[in-house]
């Protein structure tokens, strides 16, 4: 679709935007509480009771729906409801349980050997620092600041899933596209007591409105706001496989041509 085609199918007084721009620090506070207002009701969609369920749900929420995940997990803690019980459960019941998620195997073994590691080294408690859950099998930053933010209202730093990375860059709050870089950019423009309800906030705004492919933002409440608007879809995302198949093929091209093109003289 031509630019002037995009303009015309635009709401009155809307700018077709789509290039990166940084957000100053007063836009960002502004569409921060834009999105508190859009999405009063933010919050982790992970179903749970306590610290340990929290944990062990998040673990399994990797590369996998909430949704799914909330299929799975009554029917795993009403088997095994405690650190001490799943510490010495046998992996193939587990699996047989969780056995609807992603890498559902792998995952069975993680869950055993953190509640092992409770048991054995916490005396069966979620550790409340990042440094020590990050040391439990199958838990990295986001999985810790999961369980710091929800479970004990204490992140050390902002939950960075798929939907905070793709929000943040078209929002311009960072511009990088590793989580841990993104997560260091969002902490340096964002209050820490914000940092916990920023994840919830971008993750709902990304399940419900600023999806990858086609954002509807004639709908967002941020449009005014986002460096983005009406052409979102062109920032924030990875490369499609057609994308990253013909950047193959040139890079071979590239290799032929130096391969066949003569070498250059010396200088003496």
């Amino acid at each position: 679709m031509k630019s002037g085609a995009i303009q015309d199918a635009l709401p009155e007084g809307a700018v077709a935007r789509g290039r990166w721009r940084a957000q100053k620090p007063q836009e960002v506070k502004e569409t921060f509480a834009r999105l508190h207002e859009v999405h009063p009701d933010a919050h982790c969609e992970l179903v749970h009771e306590g610290p340990f369920q929290l944990l062990v749900a998040t673990v399994l929420s990797a590369q996998t729906t909430d949704v799914a995940v909330n299929r799975a997990t009554p029917a795993l803690f009403e088997r095994f409801p405690t650190p001490e019980a799943l510490a010495v459960a046998r992996p193939q019941d587990v699996e047989r349980i969780v056995g609807s998620l992603g890498f559902f195997r792998q995952k069975a073994r993680s869950i055993i050997s953190l509640a092992e590691a409770l048991v054995r080294e916490h005396a069966g408690q979620v550790p409340r620092t990042l440094e020590e859950l990050v040391k439990l099998k199958g838990v990295g930053r986001k999985t810790a600041n999961v369980v710091l933010g929800v479970a004990f209202g204490a992140p050390e730093g902002v939950v960075v899933d798929t939907h905070v990375q793709r929000i943040s860059q078209r929002l311009g709050w960072t511009k990088r596209t590793e989580p841990e870089k993104i997560e260091r950019d969002l902490c340096k423009i964002l209050p820490q007591e914000d940092w916990d309800l920023t994840g919830h906030l971008l993750i709902f705004h990304g399940r419900r409105i600023c999806f990858a492919l086609k954002p509807r933002c004639a709908e967002c409440g941020v449009n005014r706001l986002c460096p983005s608007a009406f052409r979102a879809e062109n920032v924030g995302r990875k490369a499609g496989r057609k994308a990253v198949v013909k950047s193959s093929k040139a890079a071979k091209k590239r290799v032929k041509r130096a391969k066949k093109a003569p070498p250059r003289p010396r200088r003496r």
